[in-house]
């Protein structure tokens, strides 16, 4: 196949994530961001072994296609994939792409995806980027603040028309996005590494109605921050503000990486309740981003947990390794004689703790540490249930030796990137652990993205 050429195709199925699969011949062209049943005209180029296909005109809409679509951004914007297609048709589709990757880690038919609660308004986390709506830094390109649009490193989408997040969201970065074009603050450009304005991180509780605020820049006038946080607490929201934060951050990195953070009003952290437990949330913790579905996803971790032949309850210890701020460890404590949480992220371990507390959870314990290095110089009983929630790229290699020589009599993995589990679920299947169970939650609606938890046990 010539570099860059044009085809008309069919996309035949849907690969996580979000990639169309469809042939030119024998060949196979991953067309992302398509349909199954759309006839599409692509321009295709190689990218190392693999045939890409970028859309260049949709000739054929699929038979689920809808006509309309409430977001104006929808298609630019790098938030949505599915908000063209009935919420029905979407989780067949995720229930698809999982099915494909876990086949032969999974005898019995196919459980249907755990829908949410709700597919609209529901993100309690977004990290919007300060960049333009015009190219790089055209002069009379105007400041915009909102979600980066697909294969831009600076135009972002305004997201007035949102699906993903709720109107308090809306309002606070309309607020902010108002109140800085007024200034003459610019957005940071990474490669120039000039102007101030990174990311606004808002985060809130799903049922508390707290609302965090982080301003991320590399410096700023506290002129600047005291005006822009009375423009905050003037407005009027469905919840409340309980904390206004700036965070400053030089890093070259494109991520909210912290040298300081400054309190500018209220508190540093928020409070969410999740399965009758109250949990406070620092601004860099990780925590579940839909509320809703993750008490969903907890009582299926509980059922897995508790779960063995007819009468079996967690009679002794678990761990839970990448712990977070301690939600999973303390939703099983009443079931255990011991919870261990580990977890890399020092302030994440704090709060566990505070919240252990909140909670009168005590017989839980957080240990802060990378979980291969702590592993390695701990000596640690062997668990009766080891909980792995690990980040999207999976388990490091190294510790998945360690965490099967454990000798648990169950394992249950947390994955929200199903190729990171199908990768990791046949190092644990040399290792005697097989599949006994297995759920998809759908923690991201309107994304390519699911949650899946399988349960393993030595055979």
């Amino acid at each position: 196949m010539a570099k860059k050429t044009v085809h008309k195709l069919k996309i035949d199925y849907l690969r996580y994530p979000d990639k169309g699969i469809a042939f030119l011949g024998d060949e196979e062209i991953i067309v992302k961001h398509g349909l199954p049943g759309q006839v599409v005209e692509v321009e295709c180029s190689r990218r190392r072994k693999q045939k890409i296909g970028n859309i260049l005109q949709v000739l054929e809409h699929a038979q689920e296609e809808a006509a309309g679509y409430s977001c104006t951004e929808f298609g630019a914007c790098g938030g949505c994939s599915f908000l063209n297609i009935p919420y029905s048709y979407e989780l067949e589709l995720k229930k698809g792409m999982v099915e494909r990757l876990l086949k032969d880690y999974w005898n019995g038919a196919f459980p249907d995806v755990v829908p949410a609660p709700s597919p609209a308004n529901y993100r309690n986390k977004m990290e919007f980027s300060f960049g333009d709506q015009g190219q790089g830094l055209g002069k009379d390109s105007e400041l915009a603040l909102g979600i980066r649009k697909r294969n831009r490193y600076y135009e972002v989408a305004i997201p007035k028309d949102c699906a993903l997040i709720t109107a308090d969201f809306k309002a606070i970065l309309l607020a902010t996005l108002e109140y800085f074009r007024q200034t003459t603050e610019t957005f940071y450009h990474k490669m120039r590494h000039t102007g101030t304005l990174r990311y606004l991180v808002l985060r809130r509780g799903e049922f508390t109605g707290e609302v965090l605020v982080n301003l991320v820049t590399t410096g700023i006038s506290q002129n600047h921050l005291e005006n822009w946080k009375a423009a905050l607490l003037k407005l009027p929201l469905e919840g409340n503000i309980t904390g206004i934060l700036h965070t400053t951050s030089t890093a070259l990195a494109d991520a909210v990486v912290p040298d300081k953070l400054q309190t500018l009003w209220g508190r540093s952290h928020f409070y969410e309740n999740i399965c009758g437990l109250t949990f406070g949330i620092s601004p860099f913790s990780f925590f579940q981003t839909y509320s809703g579905g993750a008490e969903l996803l907890y009582r299926t971790i509980s059922e897995f947990a508790c779960r063995h032949g007819q009468d079996f309850d967690i009679s002794d210890k678990v761990y839970d390794l990448y712990c977070g701020t301690g939600t999973i460890a303390q939703i099983l404590a009443p079931y255990a004689k011991e919870v261990v949480g580990i977890e890399l992220i020092p302030e994440a371990v704090q709060a566990a703790k505070e919240n252990a507390r909140k909670n009168s959870i005590d017989n839980c314990r957080f240990i802060a540490g990378d979980v291969l290095k702590t592993i390695n110089e701990n000596d640690f009983a062997s668990p009766d249930v080891l909980v792995l929630d690990p980040p999207r790229d999976g388990i490091h290699p190294k510790a998945l030796g360690k965490l099967i020589a454990f000798g648990a009599q169950k394992i249950i993995y947390v994955s929200c990137k199903p190729t990171s589990l199908a990768r990791d679920l046949a190092t644990f299947r040399e290792g005697g652990y097989h599949v006994t169970d297995l759920r998809i939650h759908d923690m991201f609606p309107r994304t390519p993205h699911v949650e899946t938890v399988v349960l393993l046990q030595k055979i």
